[in-house]
């Protein structure tokens, strides 16, 4: 399955979450690359079945200017409720102030505080956490706003700053939505339990939702 990834953005380089899904240990998904938001479209997203959304609002890490403005909101919507996958991860939920965007995702970034040890912590038996476990690095302890109260939290994060959601996901129309907020350093992209996380939620936003899934 062809997978369209978005990232690169001033504080997140496209390195990093390349670097980790190159580190993906699995032949079931190819990758292919937007860096440069000016270069997406609706249309080409459309021709994917499956969105993996690392890209905060800059056009890119050299160019602050925005590239979601309304239109490309609700493109995303749309594309979720006609049947697209949408994994969110790390900066991709940096769209507090974009309501179509947080409402697809379900929530947002809020802050953080500066980089410390943060616990990632997937809740047992979950489908979404199987073949993952507690690991703890240092990484930005991203602090959320969890606005669908109907989301399906399986991964919460705690450092000395608290606990947080740290994953879940919702269900938008006929498409899926996973997020995760893990991700500002490689580190955390290539734990082992992390990789089985990412791999987790690209196949289950590769599903149609059916009954209450």
């Amino acid at each position: 399955m062809r997978v369209l990834a978005l990232c690169d953005d001033h504080y997140h380089p496209g390195a990093t979450v390349r670097g980790g899904i190159e580190a993906l240990d699995t032949t079931e998904f190819g990758f292919d690359w937007i860096e440069d938001g000016s270069e997406w479209s609706a249309e080409r997203m459309a021709t994917y079945p499956l969105v993996l959304f690392s890209k905060s609002n800059n056009t890119t890490a050299d160019d602050d200017s925005p590239w979601v403005d309304e239109q490309v909101e609700r493109a995303f919507l749309e594309y979720v409720r006609q049947g697209g996958g949408l994994v969110a991860i790390h900066s991709g939920t940096v769209y507090a102030n974009h309501p179509t965007m947080r409402e697809l995702i379900g929530g947002a970034f809020l802050d953080h505080p500066p980089q410390c040890p943060v616990t990632v912590e997937p809740q047992s038996g979950h489908p979404l956490t199987a073949g993952s476990g507690p690991f703890t690095a240092v990484d930005e302890h991203y602090q959320m706003a969890l606005d669908d109260d109907q989301a399906d939290v399986f991964l919460t994060t705690t450092s000395e700053h608290g606990t947080q959601p740290g994953g879940w996901t919702r269900t938008e129309g006929r498409g899926r939505v996973c997020v995760l907020t893990p991700g500002h350093n490689l580190e955390i992209w290539v734990q082992p339990s992390y990789q089985a996380l990412i791999l987790n939620a690209l196949r289950w936003c590769s599903q149609e939702p059916t009954g209450n899934a």
